[in-house]
């Protein structure tokens, strides 16, 4: 039963940066705003681990790793110029004005989440040396470029 379950919370983080990749072209605001939730889902399995609210296990650790890596696969590409919908997107203007920022940040994240998967923590010490840069480029990022808007 235990595996089963653990089976299941895999599958289900694995199937979440899909959204993205379907309509980005579609919808570069939608796809980054599924992205985003994508990638915050697997957030919330790692810090819940970490915060000692979910026991830790490897498996599902990293399959949470690897999901939030596969969500940011081509992120900064979701950004093209008039895709800024101030309106329904707490994407902050600088992206567009200061965009090498933007993309160094994105790039820093992709580069420590290669890191954490490649370390393939299997204790909760390892889990948490190895997703502290990640959490860190999350704030980064977010202090500089999301804009609170809801």
């Amino acid at each position: 039963m235990k595996t089963m379950l653990k089976a299941a919370l895999i599958a289900s983080l694995s199937l979440t940066a899909m959204p993205a990749i379907v309509s980005a072209q579609d919808d570069p605001v939608e796809a980054r705003q599924q992205s985003m939730k994508a990638v915050g889902k697997a957030t919330g399995v790692v810090a819940g681990m970490l915060r000692g609210r979910a026991d830790f296990d490897a498996m599902a650790a990293n399959a949470a790793l690897a999901d939030m890596r596969a969500a940011v696969e081509g992120y900064d590409m979701l950004f093209p110029e008039g895709s800024e919908a101030f309106d329904r997107s707490e994407a902050g203007p600088t992206i567009w004005s200061d965009r090498a920022d933007f993309e160094m940040k994105v790039a820093a994240f992709k580069s420590d989440l290669d890191a954490a998967i490649a370390a393939n923590p299997q204790t909760l010490e390892a889990l948490g040396a190895s997703f502290g840069a990640v959490g860190q480029n999350c704030q980064a990022c977010h202090e500089a470029h999301r804009v609170d808007r809801f």
